[in-house]
Order: C-alpha cells, then structure tokens, then sequence
C-alpha cells in the first residue's frame, strides 16, 4: 500500500500534468482555428481604442454609453436562443424594432456596470442596459434559457446587450491580442489594461485563446462623414468586480473580495515602472512595462468622476443600495492610489496610501 505523501505526489502531479495537457489543447485548437479563418481585411483606415468624452463630471452614469434615450423599449418580441457562451442568451426586438441579445446569470450587474466605466474612461464600450423585469412574447421552446423566462414568459434580472445591424464585427479569430495591434507601445494601450485591472476583470482572452472565446473584438462603424472607423474593444467585462486569482478564488460582483484586494492593486514602483497585484488568463500582458507616466496619463481621464456617478451606474446596474455603497467605496480607493501614483510617482506614490 503506497504512503499517503506518495498518493498525494501522484495526485497533484497528475492534476499538473492534466492541466498542462487541457491548455496544450487550447492552444492548438486556437492555433488552427486563426490560421485557417477565412480572410475578413478591415475596410477601415481609421483605427481608434478610445476617444475623448470631454468632462467626465457631466456624464450620465445612469444611461450609459446608450443614454436614457437608448433604454430597451417593451414589449420585446422573442427572435432566437443562442447556443454559445457560458451563460444562458436570446435575441429579442424592442417596440422601436432594435434587435438586443439578452442575457442572464452571474454577470448581469459586472458587465451592465462596466461598460459604464469603461465609457466614461473614453475607451470603446457596447451598449448595455439592466432590466429588472420584463416579457419577451414568443419565448417557446428554449432550453438552457428555459430556466430564465417563464411559462408566461416573464423575465427577471437580464442584461439587454444592443445589437446594431449597421455595425460590422469582427470577433473570435479575426479579433485582435494584447501584443498584436496598432497600439502596442502606446499610453492608451497602458491606460486599457490599468482600466482592466481596476475593475479586476481577470477573464482577459485574446485572439490566441479564441477556442475558449476570445474577448476582443474590433467593430467597424460608418460616420457620419462616411468614414468607416474601426473600433478596437473588450467585448465582455462580465468578470469584473470581484476577486482576480485562479479558477479556485476569482469571483464577480463580489463587493466583499473586490474591495479585500485594494491593498494588492498597485504593489510599488521600480524604476518608474509600475508593479501590480492583479492576476488574469493573461497576466504577463496586463501587467508589465506600464510606467508612472502611463498611470498619470490615465487617471488625469478619469479624476473627475464623482461618487455620484458611480453610486448612480451601479444602481442603474442592478445594485442594492448596499452594494452601491461597497463598490464606490471600494472604486474610489482604486482610484485615490492611481492618484498617489499619477502625482507622486516613485515608491512614496505606494508607500503614502492609507
């Protein structure tokens, strides 16, 4: 009979090895699955990552990217399940004939959040709205979203993703990774993967992870000049506002384990680089070769924002009254050691928050 370390060895290299053999496969897959894509070039000439909002102070954190104007109109008339994706998705049309993709589960209120901050820090978001309570008419024969709208069908607590016909996306394979895009090298990629750490969202796949689903994406949309600009974004922010970690201790919209890593959000400074506390799919990719500059050019587009604005997303988003408070709180923290970063720099920049 083997001793109990012996079995344990054997166990935890076997769980080693499986893990290594799992992510060898997904590899593989997403290798195959870029190389032989089917060509989409970009019509655009134009390519951005973000933009200037003008005063932070004045946005409206309650409508969103989509203002009020924008909100989801009922009734919502059933269009199609979708398969894909972790959590249960329909497509549905509004009274003014909008199609949105409608969807339920644990990150209604991150992602509804998210998107908000992410626009009002002049980076390229969806446009998402949380309805607390609805019909979907039409709604029959479902299976995963079955368990989410009723016999009568009435819904609870969904997420209305706006789904424009008029905009071209590129996802999956012909989406774009963290080292491989026209704005490696620069402050707004920096300021891109500080916002990604911010909210802690550490489900940050790429093109090269497309077998798992890839969370870039790049949109093309004509001006009105009839320009066609291609927009570079994270198209899922739904793991956000909880813990950054391993599969075994990250969360979402979890106030409690979001604000226990405040202390672990910047770690120091060295040699006007910045050291992180955050880990994700892709850590490496987030965190290195940010710089004091960088923080400083980032938070100079966010350091106006109110509490106000944020209190007002987050109920917008679905939050009681509680957790509202919790996460302004806990943002605001984020936020006050970017500010100790962006205008001290240096290790008395970290060594200087409370």
């Amino acid at each position: 009979m083997p001793k109990p370390t012996t079995i344990l060895y054997i166990v935890i290299i076997g769980t080693c090895c499986g893990v290594i053999v799992v992510y060898l496969f997904w590899w593989a897959v997403s290798r195959f699955k870029v190389l032989t894509a089917r060509e989409r070039p970009l019509r655009a000439r134009l390519q951005t990552l973000c933009r200037d909002v003008g005063a932070v102070e004045r946005l409206d954190f309650r409508g969103g990217p989509g203002g009020r104007d924008g909100e989801p109109a009922p009734p919502f008339q059933f269009v199609e399940e979708h398969a894909d994706g972790t959590s249960p998705c329909v497509s549905v049309r509004d009274a003014r004939g909008r199609r949105w993709r409608v969807k339920w589960g644990d990150e209604v209120r991150s992602e509804s959040f998210a998107v908000r901050f992410v626009w009002a820090a002049g980076y390229h978001a969806e446009v998402a709205y949380f309805v607390a309570r609805g019909r979907i008419e039409g709604a029959k024969g479902l299976t995963r979203a079955q368990e989410c709208i009723g016999e009568d069908c009435s819904f609870a607590d969904a997420r209305f993703e706006l789904d424009d016909p008029a905009v071209r996306k590129l996802f999956d394979e012909h989406g774009w990774s963290w080292d491989e895009n026209p704005f490696a090298g620069t402050r707004e990629l920096a300021g891109l993967k500080i916002l990604l750490m911010l909210l802690s969202n550490w489900d940050n796949k790429d093109v090269r992870d497309v077998a798992r689903g890839s969370n870039t994406a790049i949109f093309e949309h004509t001006l009105e000049d009839g320009t066609i600009e291609a927009r570079y974004l994270i198209i899922d922010w739904g793991a956000t506002l909880g813990k950054w970690g391993s599969s075994l201790t990250r969360s979402k919209w979890d106030c409690a384990g979001f604000e226990s890593q405040n202390a672990e959000f910047i770690k120091g400074v060295s040699e006007g680089v910045v050291e992180w506390g955050y880990t994700g799919q892709r850590t490496d990719e987030a965190t290195e070769g940010i710089t004091v500059e960088d923080v400083r050019w980032f938070y100079a587009r966010l350091r106006r924002i109110t509490d106000a604005q944020l209190r007002d997303g987050l109920l917008a988003s679905g939050a009681s009254v509680e957790e509202a408070e919790c996460f302004t709180r806990a943002l605001r923290e984020r936020l006050e050691r970017l500010r100790l970063i962006a205008e001290r720099g240096g290790e008395e920049g970290v060594k200087g928050k409370g």
